[in-house]
């Protein structure tokens, strides 16, 4: 019997980010990103799920200690990311668009470096309540 489970951890933080192609001339990046280019920047409050599949261990009933996923959120994705200007004050997004989708694709790698390789991690990213990005498919 297939004893997978998927286990979910949802957070929140708040950032702010530029959507600018540093290769283009304003013209175009407002062209592309509309007033997500602004050079003043704007924010979000995001949503994030982790989502944790992994066989139920029998000592413990657990796929995953739900309080280790969450510190290990915590110091390597939230404190990270939490009231920070993506653009200019997260290392990753130096030479990296901070889109949605990057943002997750970028989480989604750091936790993946965390998290025991037994386990399957999928990461869904909330930019407003009605968009959201999903990695991986």
């Amino acid at each position: 019997m297939n004893n997978k489970v998927a286990v979910y951890r949802k957070e929140h933080f708040n950032a702010a980010h530029r959507l600018f192609n540093p290769s283009w001339d304003d013209a175009m990046n407002f062209s592309v990103f509309g007033k997500c280019a602004n050079p003043n920047f704007h924010g979000h409050n995001y949503d994030l799920i982790i989502q944790v599949t992994g066989s139920v261990d029998e000592r413990t009933g657990y796929v995953m200690d739900m309080k280790e996923l969450s510190d290990i959120i915590k110091e390597h994705v939230i404190d990270v990311f939490d009231h920070k200007n993506l653009n200019v004050d997260v290392p990753y997004f130096q030479n990296l668009i901070p889109t949605a989708e990057n943002i997750c694709i970028v989480i989604f790698n750091i936790l993946r470096e965390k998290l025991d390789s037994k386990f399957e991690v999928k990461v869904r990213l909330y930019e407003t309540e009605r968009n959201f990005v999903e990695y991986p498919v």
